[in-house]
This record gives C-alpha cells, sequence and structure tokens, in this order.
C-alpha cells in the first residue's frame, strides 16, 4: 500500500495545477484558468490522498468517480490528468484545438470523463445517479466526488439532487462547493457566505464542512471526515479566491473565461513549472465484477383484435426484459401507477428506483448509472419530459444510452387537458444528436420496440398512449428500428396516409370510407419517427403520388416534418398534406379531441379525397 503524498508536496501540486491551467488556456487563446485555479488546492488533496482510481483501467467499476460540475474549469481536471501521467504536455497544450480530446468542456471522449458537463447544475444530479448505483446496484464501495461551482448553486437541478441523495442516505457522495465569489459577470448571490450554502443543505439532511478553501491540511481533514459520516452526504464548503495566487485577477471581476494577461509572468508568480507526478490509490474493492443475467426475453403477447394501452404493454415487456436481463433498470418520476413501470417495480424492486417529481433528476440519475454499465429506462408523462429537456440534450453530449419513455401523448389523452398532453414531445426528440424516435400503434409492437430499444445506441424515446387501441398485430411480428408497416396496399393507391400511434387506427377506418367511395388508399404505420423509413415513403409516393401525413402532435417538428424530410435529399416531392394539432386543445373526450383536432377518421378521409382529386 502506498503512503500518502505529505501535505507540503500537496501544497506544491496545487502550485503545479494552477500553473498547467494557465498554460493550457493561454496555449488556447481561450478558457477558464482563474475558475480552475480557485479549486486546484481542492483537487490537488483529492487527487494525492483520497481518490481511489486506476487511470490505466478507466472503465474499472470499482474506480472512484470525480466529476466537475463546475465544467469550464476543464483546464483544472485536465491538470489533474496530467499530474496522474494520463496526458503528456503536449496533450495538455492541445486544449481546446480542432481534433483534440481535450474540449472546452469535459466529454467522455476522454475515458476518465464518464459524463459530459459544462451546462451546470447538472454534475451533482449525474453524481446522485453514480451513488445510487453503488449502493443500490453495484455494491461496491467506490465513492463519487463532485466538484460543484458557487453559481450552479442557484440552479434548481442542484436541490432535486440535494433532496434525493439526502433521502437515499447517499454516505457515498461528496460535493465539493468552489465558493470563490464570482460568477460570470460580477460577484454569486451568497458571495463569500459559505454559511448560507451549509444552511441549505442543512436543511435538505446533509451533513456540512466549511473550510478554507486553500488551506490543505483543513481541506485533508474535511475528505477524512466526509468519508467518515454514514447515513448522509456531505458537502464540504470552501472559500476560495478566484485566480489564487496571481495578482492581476485574483478575486478579480472580469477576468471570468479569458486567459490571463501575461501567463509567462503568472507562472513566475506561482513559483515556476513543476512536474509532480501522482499515483492516486488503488480501487477500494477487487471483487468488481458483478453477475448480470442474460436469458431469452419472453414477451407479452397480446390477441389480435384485444384493445390495450400501450402504455400497459410497455410496463409488461420492461418487467419481462427486466426478468431477462439483471442489467436493466427502471425510474420513474412519481407516475408509475399511469407510466406502467410499476409492473416492473413490482417485479424488480431492487432495480426500481423512485425520482418523485423531480423529471431533471431522474434523466440526470438515469445518465449517471448508464454510465456504470445499467441499462435504464425512465419514465413520465411526456408533457412532463420538457422540465428536463437540458438533460436530455447533453445526455446526446454525454454519449449515453438511455431510454426515457413519454406516455400520455397528445390530445387523445381526453379531459385532462392541455397542460397534461405532450404536444410538442416529437420534435424535441428529432431535434436530439443521434436520437431514435418511436410511437407504436400497438401492443405488441410496443413490447418488441422495448426489447429493441435496450440494445439501441443514444437517447431513445418511446412514446405511449394512455387509451386503449386495438392490437392489429400478431406477437411474432417484428419491428426493426427505422421501418414502418404498410398496412393496406394496391397497385390501384390514389393517395398514401402515413400516421403512428393513435392516428394509424384512425388512418385504417378513413382508408375504409374512401375505398367505399372508390379512393384506394394505401397506410403506412411509421412507428420510427426517426430513422426514419425514407425508402417505403418514396415507394409510396413514386406510386401514388400524393402522401397526407396525420399526428397527435403539433405540426412542427413532429411526424409530418419527418416525412417530407425524407424528400428533402432529391427525388420526386409528392403532393402533401399534414394533419396535426393545430389550435389550443381543451377538456374533451378522446374521440371529441381527435375530431375537433382535425385529426380523426372523417377529416383524414376529407383531406385524401381532396388531396386525389
Amino acid at each position: 500500500m502506498r503512503e500518502d503524498m505529505d501535505l507540503e508536496r500537496v501544497r506544491e501540486l496545487g502550485r503545479q495545477l494552477r500553473v498547467d491551467a494557465v498554460r493550457a488556456a493561454d496555449a488556447a487563446g481561450s478558457g477558464h484558468p482563474t475558475s480552475s485555479m480557485s479549486a486546484a488546492d481542492l483537487m490537488a488533496v483529492l487527487l494525492a490522498r483520497h481518490l481511489h482510481y486506476d487511470f490505466n483501467a478507466p472503465s474499472n467499476p470499482c474506480n472512484d468517480q470525480l466529476i466537475f460540475s463546475k465544467g469550464h474549469a476543464s483546464p483544472l481536471l485536465y491538470a489533474m490528468f496530467a499530474a496522474a501521467d494520463a496526458l503528456s504536455d503536449e496533450e495538455l497544450l492541445s486544449f481546446r484545438r480542432l481534433g483534440s480530446k481535450l474540449e472546452g468542456h469535459p466529454t467522455p471522449r476522454l475515458p476518465w470523463v464518464k459524463a459530459a458537463t459544462g451546462s451546470l447544475g447538472q454534475g451533482l444530479p449525474y453524481g446522485v445517479g453514480m451513488a445510487l448505483a453503488s449502493k443500490r446496484l453495484d455494491r461496491v464501495p467506490y465513492r463519487v466526488w463532485v466538484l460543484c461551482g458557487d453559481s450552479e448553486m442557484a440552479e434548481g437541478a442542484m436541490w432535486e439532487a440535494a433532496e434525493h441523495a439526502s433521502h437515499e442516505r447517499l454516505d457515498n457522495l461528496t460535493a465539493v462547493i468552489d465558493v470563490n465569489r464570482l460568477g460570470q459577470r460580477g460577484p454569486t448571490r451568497h458571495e463569500w457566505d459559505t454559511g448560507a450554502y451549509a444552511r441549505r443543505l442543512e436543511a435538505f439532511g446533509w451533513h456540512t464542512v466549511e473550510i478554507d478553501g486553500h488551506d490543505v491540511d483543513a481541506i485533508d481533514a474535511a475528505y477524512r471526515e466526509a468519508e467518515r459520516t454514514t447515513g448522509r452526504p456531505t458537502a464540504v464548503i470552501a472559500r476560495t479566491r478566484k485566480g489564487k495566487g496571481v495578482a492581476a485577477v485574483e478575486d478579480r471581476e472580469g477576468h471570468h473565461g479569458k486567459p490571463l494577461p501575461d501567463a509567462e509572468e503568472a507562472v513566475i508568480e506561482l513559483g515556476g513549472r513543476s512536474h509532480i507526478r501522482v499515483e492516486p490509490r488503488h480501487p477500494r474493492s477487487e471483487r468488481c465484477a458483478r453477475p448480470l443475467d442474460h436469458a431469452p426475453v419472453e414477451l407479452p403477447r397480446f390477441d389480435v383484435g384485444d384493445e390495450v394501452a400501450t402504455r400497459n404493454a410497455f410496463g409488461q415487456a420492461l418487467s419481462a426484459l427486466g426478468t431477462a436481463r439483471g442489467d436493466v433498470v427502471a425510474l420513474d418520476g412519481e407516475v408509475s401507477d399511469s407510466t406502467r413501470s410499476e409492473f416492473f417495480a413490482k417485479e424488480h424492486p431492487e432495480r426500481f428506483f423512485e425520482c418523485y417529481i423531480a423529471e431533471q433528476q431522474m434523466v440526470a440519475a438515469a445518465v449517471g448509472m448508464q454510465a456504470r454499465g445499467w441499462v435504464p429506462f425512465a419514465s413520465t408523462f411526456a408533457a412532463f419530459l420538457t422540465r428536463a429537456y437540458d438533460f436530455v440534450r447533453m445526455a446526446a453530449v454525454s454519449r449515453a444510452n438511455v431510454n426515457l419513455v413519454g406516455s400520455h401523448a397528445g390530445v387523445a389523452i381526453g379531459p385532462d387537458g392541455p397542460s397534461q398532453m405532450g404536444l410538442e414531445d416529437l420534435a424535441a426528440f428529432r431535434a436530439v444528436h443521434g436520437s431514435t424516435v418511436l410511437y407504436p400503434c400497438d401492443a405488441n409492437q410496443t413490447a418488441r420496440l422495448v426489447e429493441a430499444m435496450a440494445d439501441a445506441e443514444g437517447v431513445r424515446y418511446l412514446r405511449t398512449t394512455r387509451g386503449a387501441t386495438p392490437v392489429i398485430y400478431r406477437p411474432d411480428e417484428r419491428f426493426p428500428i427505422g421501418g414502418s408497416k404498410v398496412l393496406r396496399s394496391s397497385a390501384d393507391d390514389r393517395v398514401t396516409i402515413v400516421a403512428a400511434g393513435v392516428t394509424v387506427h384512425e388512418a385504417l377506418a378513413a382508408a375504409d370510407r374512401l375505398a367505399a367511395d372508390g379512393v384506394p388508399a394505401r397506410v403506412i404505420d411509421l412507428y420510427s419517427v426517426k430513422p426514419v423509413d425514407a425508402v417505403t415513403l418514396r415507394e409510396a409516393a413514386e406510386q401514388t403520388g400524393c402522401l397526407v401525413t396525420v399526428e397527435d402532435h403539433w405540426p412542427e417538428g413532429g411526424l409530418g416534418d419527418a416525412v417530407a424530410e425524407a424528400f428533402a435529399d432529391g427525388g420526386p416531392v409528392p403532393r402533401l398534406t399534414r394533419l396535426a394539432v393545430r389550435n389550443m386543445p381543451a377538456s374533451a373526450t378522446p374521440e371529441e379531441q381527435l375530431r375537433v383536432a382535425g385529426i380523426d377518421a372523417d377529416a383524414i378521409a376529407v383531406a385524401a379525397r381532396d388531396l386525389a382529386a
């Protein structure tokens, strides 16, 4: 067992981290050296004396986790990696350059970074997810350390995380709050009043330690106190000085996000370059492997003609997936009886996480868990996922593999009214880089798509329906991501109706009415809204000449736009009519909602008949 670095050497390491942060930002001509300098002593003590991490094996599940919630302090993080011999000096000085993995804010392009940060207020929520995984899933005694900025303590997501961590008694989580007084444009709300942060966190149930963030003895003692604390998380609240060690910028406004005016002079003032190398402690446990059962999935099977809500099929399929696969976990935002994730909770309570009405924390926890190798499904009403959209966006930046499920979508939910209706979700999730967007119309299709989602990549979104819909597919039907199903087709078709989810059934009814009037219509179930089946759509356009899209969603960014974009890269463009929800809905029955919105069978038939005329 290696000996701890003595504290005088740690002080020198803190100076080295400042110097290297200054040098990296100067080489880039941009960055946040002053925000890095304030936290350098805090991170020097952590790296040298408390972090258990094997930099040669970053995927070791026993490693501690370090998250820079104040991601703009990335020069400090990269200086730490250099001190651990994980980066060369040449790599350090490639900061922010084209082709470098050392981006302006940390991303998992670096193997030691497990979640992207930079959008403030997200690192602590991710840390809660990782700490939960340690406690309840991995059952491995790694610790999670999160460096937080004082400015981001104004973010509501930080307090969702604080309450969740306390409720779950996450004594393996330590937040290190760098209270350097200055934000981007001037002083922070509480400036150097560390007691203000302490009182708030204590009210949430945290253990707190207030220290001078440049006193390495006090920092070391605070970390040891955090490691000894049981039954609740700890916040080390450190009073620091932005730009510490360089008189021209120390605790001075106007230097946020800028290289130092004279980097060479600053390096001399900080004591010059040094080459201290740190060997962090080995992981605390050697028992890192966890057995994860994988067996064939026995999905629920539904009979054609039955009436089943797709949300019910989701819950049953998720439970079956959890039985077959020990790596599947479920999270919900206190609506599991509506989303039907309660089916999973009853069968696999040890892998179900109640996040309460804190959608940002729910998505963040899912991202944290997937970083630990788990396969999370997080569910709530489609409308409420909008609250967590920044976390969804950043999940893509994190290269995260997460499954998000939005129930109660569209006007079809009925009398609850527009506050509960997800009408933006298809557009929102289609806009996420590398995302998959699925919208099933029946129970067997839903079950198959749930199974497919588990092995897909990136952010995957499944839209489910509140009310029961007819089962139209056999249980053994396959539904590949990126595909579609042609439900009605003939050589004489004069118009194609493209639908998904609840509107598929309306489209089929409309096709029957059109056929009775001598207007044969093709019907495509576009269950994969992204990626979209452009080949089938183009064939339909070529053969029928005109398309009607119909969706229970606003006209912007949803199914209609997905279909239109299939023709944007060349080929004949069909005549296109897009039916969507265009007026603000009010309370009514589901049937009335579809009729008033102009997306029921009657409206589809009229639009198709007019287009084919």
